[in-house]
């Protein structure tokens, strides 16, 4: 078995990579779509947030207002009171995940995409924490794959996929700066990480340097022990 953390900034191009392992043959779990999923009316998630942050971040029609409990998140300077919600809650559903992965092919490579894989630590040391799930969650995975890209790049593909109207576009762009600011820095993350995948140029480069990196990954799974414990 194999444990990979994938990460990335906003916009580097890790879900296009995420995608690519799995058509290669791995198992792949986002930690956006989950945590969205934990967000939705009826989760725990979802009413730790507004008890948090009031009726305020809830729309008309019951669910979160997203944009609304960014601009508090990013703008508001409550970031830390929103990841401390969101991310145990997500970090501990992926790790039963795994889990069930293993449990049905000791053999797998299961790939978690996330962001804030270096972060996630950083912020629980920052609280103090030195054991436990977020301190220790770097520790629980074998290796991380960084996908990186120029901040310009990134900018442009989050616009691109955002596609703002010309009177919002402006702000948009504020908003993905905050948030990369928000990111540690891909040449620190480079150093702490096992594979990069450079994705500054055309998917025909990045899949031929992923087709790469799953080679190395299944002659580094046929090399691990095959243990189910992920302590």
């Amino acid at each position: 078995m194999l444990r990979v953390g994938l990460t990335g900034g906003l916009g580097s191009g890790k879900s296009t990579v995420a995608a690519f392992l799995r058509e290669l043959g791995a198992h792949v779990i986002e930690a956006d779509s989950l945590g969205r999923r934990m967000m939705e009316p009826g989760q725990n998630v979802y009413t730790q947030i507004v008890q948090t942050f009031g009726a305020e971040v809830v729309s008309t029609d019951g669910r979160l207002n997203r944009p609304k409990l960014a601009e508090l998140a990013f703008h508001g300077g409550r970031l830390h009171e929103l990841n401390g919600i969101v991310h145990p809650a997500v970090i501990g559903a992926q790790q039963k995940w795994m889990e069930e992965v293993f449990e049905q092919d000791p053999a797998a490579i299961a790939v978690i995409e996330s962001a804030l894989i270096f972060e996630v630590v950083r912020d629980a040391l920052a609280r103090g924490e030195r054991e436990g799930l977020l301190a220790d969650w770097r520790r629980r995975i074998d290796c991380v794959v960084l996908v990186t890209a120029p901040d310009n790049v990134k900018i442009a593909r989050y616009l691109a996929r955002l596609s703002p109207p010309a009177p919002a576009r402006e702000a948009a762009e504020t908003d993905a700066r905050l948030r990369l600011a928000q990111q540690i820095p891909d040449a620190q993350k480079a150093a702490m990480s096992d594979y990069i995948i450079d994705n500054s140029d055309d998917k025909a480069a990045l899949y031929d340097q992923v087709t790469g990196l799953w080679q190395q990954l299944k002659s580094r799974n046929n090399k691990s022990p095959k243990k189910l414990s992920l302590q």
